[in-house]
């Protein structure tokens, strides 16, 4: 979720944090400290409401990621849209002016004749107050967190010097895996299928010095058993 931005100039009083609460929250946190603060707004996507208070887990310039009362997720937040008090301070209201003094001239009384009263008219009745029943609230619908995607793996493949293939797998920042042993052929299918030419270059060279290796391995040892079996011969030995 990115990060929201407020539009509009700021007022002469900053209702949001300031460079030095974001230093005194940072300082907080690192501390090991609980650094709290306040919403300015609500959030109706998340059911958070204006107010609501929220735990500061880092501070990253002007962003904060917070974990709003009542969310499991953590959420990034900039520093205006959240203030280092719950309520706001009022601003303080203008004295009022002194109104002017208008000196009154002496009214001069008209002469009227005199009225005759009217007859009092006869009270109407006080309504009755009707009471009508309050619709019942409706239910807030539950807030569904939103699920955390699991963390990426890394596959690294190990070839030794005696042709020895394992392969290792690591989750996030959890420790690696327990190596587990397979075959050079099965190595070269994969990276095959795979398709990244420098992989397959790099497992081929290996596999082609291994059997070059064995190649002559085997040569060695078919010229030895050629040389004992002569000396059998040479010996009087018989099948």
């Amino acid at each position: 979720m990115p990060p929201r931005r407020r539009s509009g100039a700021a007022a002469s009083t900053p209702d949001h944090l300031t460079a030095d609460n974001l230093a005194a929250l940072a300082t907080a946190v690192a501390e090991g400290k609980r650094a709290t603060v306040y919403l300015r707004e609500a959030t109706p996507s998340l059911g958070i409401e204006a107010g609501t208070s929220a735990k500061v887990v880092s501070v990253d310039g002007n962003t904060v990621m917070i974990r709003p009362k009542g969310v499991n997720d953590e959420l990034p937040f900039e520093a205006e849209e959240l203030r280092i008090n719950r309520v706001s301070a009022a601003p303080a209201k203008p004295a009022p002016r002194p109104k002017p003094v208008v000196e009154s001239e002496p009214l001069m009384e008209p002469l009227v004749e005199p009225v005759r009263p009217k007859p009092r008219a006869q009270p109407a009745p006080a309504p009755v107050p009707t009471t009508t029943a309050a619709p019942a609230a409706t239910p807030r619908p539950a807030v569904k967190r939103a699920k955390k995607l699991p963390a990426g793996i890394s596959v690294t493949i190990h070839a030794g010097a005696d042709n020895d293939w394992s392969v290792t797998v690591t989750q996030g920042a959890k420790r690696p895996g327990k190596a587990v042993p397979v075959a050079p052929d099965a190595v070269e299918r994969a990276v095959r299928e795979l398709g990244e030419p420098t992989a397959i270059e790099a497992v081929e060279s290996i596999i082609v010095a291994a059997r070059d290796m064995a190649a002559a391995r085997v040569d060695e040892l078919s010229r030895q058993l050629e040389e004992a079996r002569k000396m059998l011969e040479a010996l009087g030995a018989t099948d």
